[in-house]
C-alpha cells in the first residue's frame, strides 16, 4: 500500500483525538457529538457528521481505523484526497439517514401502539425526556415493539462504521479479486464474495434482531453506508467519474 495517504491520515488523527477527548470527558462528549434521535433533547444538527468520529470503546475504534487504513488507502491513491473525502462523508451521511429513518419507523410504531392503549403522547414524551419508561408499557404492547421504541429514542449512534461500509463496497468493486484474510478464518477470501456476505449478515441481523456481531450495533447504519457507497460507485462508473482524480 505504500505510505499512508493524506485523507486517511487526517481522518485517523481526528478519530483518535475524539477518542482521547471521550476518555477525558465521557458523558459530555457522548451527549454533544453522538447521533441522537431527532426528538431527543440531546439532538443537534452537527451530530450528523460528528457521530462518525465517536466510538464506544478501544476495540471499536481499533477495528474501524484499521479498516479505514487497509481499504481506504488504495482507494485514495486512485481517486485523490478530495474525491475520497467526498465519498467517505457521503457514505457516512447516508448511513446516518438510513439509521434515523429506521428509528423513526420503530419510534412511530411504539408510539402508535401506546396511544392505542390509551396513553397520551405528552405523557409518553415527558417520561422519555427523563430517561425513563413506564413499566406498565411492557404489559400493553409487545416486548420487541417496546424495546425498539425505547432504543430508537434513548440510544445514540456512534462510530465510523457506516462510512467504512461504503469504503468496503467501493474496495470490493474496484478490487473484486483482492484476497482478504480474517482473524477467525485464516484462509483467503476474495473481496467480491466476502463483502456481500458481510452486508447480508448485517441485513439479517437488522431485520431479525438476532445479531451475530454482538449487541448495540447499528446494523441499518452499516446497510445505509453500503447502499450509498454502491450508488455512488455505480453512478461514477456509469459516468466515467471513477477515472478522474480530485486532488
Amino acid at each position: 500500500m505504500g505510505r499512508i495517504t493524506d485523507a486517511v491520515k487526517h481522518l485517523l488523527i481526528i478519530n483518535v483525538l475524539f477518542f482521547i477527548a471521550t476518555q477525558l470527558f465521557g458523558e459530555q462528549m457522548y451527549d454533544l457529538f453522538s447521533l441522537w434521535f431527532p426528538k431527543n433533547e440531546h439532538f443537534q444538527l452537527w451530530q450528523i457528521v460528528t457521530h462518525m468520529f465517536m466510538h464506544g470503546g478501544f476495540m471499536h475504534i481499533l477495528f474501524n481505523m484499521y479498516a479505514l487504513w487497509a481499504f481506504g488507502t488504495p482507494l485514495e491513491q486512485i481517486w485523490g484526497r478530495n474525491k475520497f473525502f467526498f465519498f467517505y462523508f457521503s457514505a457516512g451521511l447516508g448511513a446516518a439517514l438510513i439509521h434515523t429513518l429506521v428509528n423513526y419507523y420503530y419510534f412511530s410504531e411504539g408510539m402508535n401502539a401506546l396511544v392505542a392503549e390509551g396513553y397520551r403522547v405528552p405523557e409518553i414524551m415527558d417520561t422519555l425526556s427523563q430517561g425513563k419508561y413506564n413499566t406498565t408499557w411492557g404489559n400493553k404492547i409487545p416486548q420487541d415493539t417496546l424495546q425498539n421504541f425505547l432504543s430508537s429514542y434513548m440510544t445514540p449512534a456512534v462510530g465510523a462504521s457506516g462510512a467504512i461500509y461504503g469504503v468496503l463496497v467501493a474496495f470490493g468493486m474496484m478490487f473484486p479479486n483482492a484476497e482478504l484474510f480474517l482473524i477467525f478464518l485464516p484462509i483467503p477470501i476474495k473481496a467480491k464474495y466476502f463483502i456481500p456476505v458481510l452486508i447480508a449478515l448485517d441485513l439479517f441481523s437488522g431485520v431479525t434482531g438476532y445479531s451475530i456481531f454482538g449487541q448495540g450495533i447499528a446494523h441499518f447504519a452499516h446497510i445505509g453506508g453500503a447502499l450509498f457507497g454502491f450508488i455512488m460507485m455505480w453512478y461514477w462508473k456509469k459516468n466515467q467519474f471513477k477515472n478522474n482524480r480530485w486532488d
